[in-house]
């Protein structure tokens, strides 16, 4: 051997070969696995109807078998899962809780078990299913004429055709009321020019929902196809939220609607906000999803995780962080209950609306962010699912109304003043 050379670590067939220390090897955590979500025992046969419960097996069945296998894929590369809009149409999911001719009824109980159920699975599917049903559908479904009803209504039901709602602008969210889109009439419709952001599914080729400034000033809702010459639709990348769904910038550009595309039940802003009190509630559905899917998540990590010897579910701060999570995901379920059978009812005001949304995103968040560092380094894994609600979460709770616009209207509610500009 030369002196450059370098000599083996191990020569001989003889020197003895040490075990690879086993203990090392960091086991496949299952965090999707089946943990008790129903500290109060709200959701019990008794208290949930066999056709509301066969809604919500059907979302819980699509989550575990369909949304879990890919969905990190898709977040990952910010892609839209066309097969799972699709899916979510065939499994009659999409109606949130709207009649639809040819389908079941579907209550406003079910229509919430979904969302939860759809935002427990992930919150992209579920935003898609959201904008799909809670926006689009419902604008056409209170604001269309019958024809526009009979035609757009059951191909959004079964996502034969992909809806998006158009309100937002880019100077215009939290004062959406004062959106400044354009509505030019013409011989035979309108002629529309503005930009809108955040549009859920508006680059998917389907119809857009847009609201728009007529002549006189009016808030006017219009049918929008999305091949439409001078709409251009850009998918806005760069999110770290909601990634499997794509929002796009809309840009409209002279764009032609003829009068079928115009709705006659939409001529002010109160029909537009008559849609968006419709889903508030949704919204505050989801929240619970998400929580559920974090706090199971942090339960299972806990008992399958073992440091200093035991689990980690054996130290006293976890218990005391995982009963802090029980409690709160307690107070979310019983809230979105009480309000669903006030809207059952027709008694929901929208102070009420605003306070279950309010209070079911703000308690997500701390449930979410409870759960990530309580599994540590690896909560910021994909793989491990809470990262995605974590990150997920901060996209529902600004959309439909950021935290501080539901609080001012809590606040007027409780104290008959006003503190929006004027």
């Amino acid at each position: 051997m030369s002196t450059s050379e370098t000599a083996s670590p191990h020569p001989g067939h003889d020197t003895p070969i040490a075990e690879f220390p086993l203990g090392v090897v960091e086991p496949d955590y299952e965090l999707w696995g089946e943990v008790d979500v129903d500290p109060t025992g709200l959701f019990g046969a008794e208290d949930i109807p066999a056709e509301d419960r066969a809604y919500w097996d059907r979302a819980r069945r699509f989550g575990l078998d369909e949304v879990r296998p890919e969905i990190d894929d898709y977040w990952d590369r910010a892609d839209f899962p066309f097969h799972l809009a699709t899916r979510l149409g065939e499994l009659d999911l999409l109606r949130d809780g709207i009649d639809v001719d040819g389908h079941p009824a579907m209550s406003t109980l079910a229509a919430g078990l979904v969302n939860m159920e759809l935002s427990r699975a992930d919150g992209s599917v579920a935003t898609i299913g959201a904008v799909q049903s809670g926006l689009a559908l419902r604008s056409v479904a209170f604001c269309g004429s019958e024809e526009q009803i009979a035609h757009w209504v059951p191909k959004l039901a079964r996502a034969e055709v992909l809806g998006a709602f158009a309100l937002t602008e880019p100077t215009h969210g939290s004062d959406s009321v004062s959106l400044e889109t354009r509505a030019t009439r013409v011989d035979g419709g309108y002629v529309l020019n503005g930009e809108k952001k955040w549009i859920g599914n508006g680059s998917t080729g389907g119809i857009t929902v847009v609201w728009a400034r007529d002549d006189e000033g009016n808030v006017r809702g219009f049918i929008v196809q999305q091949e439409w010459e001078g709409y251009t639709g850009t998918t806005i990348e760069g999110k770290l939220s909601l990634r499997a769904i794509w929002q796009a910038h809309i840009r409209l550009e002279n764009v032609f609607v003829p009068d079928t595309h115009v709705m006659p039940g939409a001529n002010s802003f109160k029909d537009t906000a008559k849609v968006l009190f419709a889903t508030r509630l949704g919204v505050a559905w989801s929240a619970v999803g998400h929580a559920m899917a974090c706090y199971e998540s942090a339960v299972q990590y806990a008992t399958q995780r073992t440091q200093f010897g035991r689990p980690l579910a054996a130290a006293q701060v976890v218990q005391e962080r995982l009963a802090r999570m029980h409690s709160e995901l307690a107070t979310m379920q019983l809230m979105v209950m009480q309000m669903t059978r006030r809207e059952e009812r027709g008694e929901l005001t929208g102070p009420q609306a605003s306070l279950a949304k309010y209070t079911c995103t703000r308690t997500a968040r701390q449930i979410a962010s409870n759960a990530r560092d309580l599994l540590g380094g690896n909560g910021i894994l994909l793989k491990n699912r809470v990262a995605r609600h974590f990150a997920d979460i901060e996209a529902i709770h600004t959309y439909e109304g950021t935290e501080t616009v539901q609080a001012l209207i809590i606040g007027r509610s409780i104290t008959g003043l006003s503190a929006f500009n004027k």
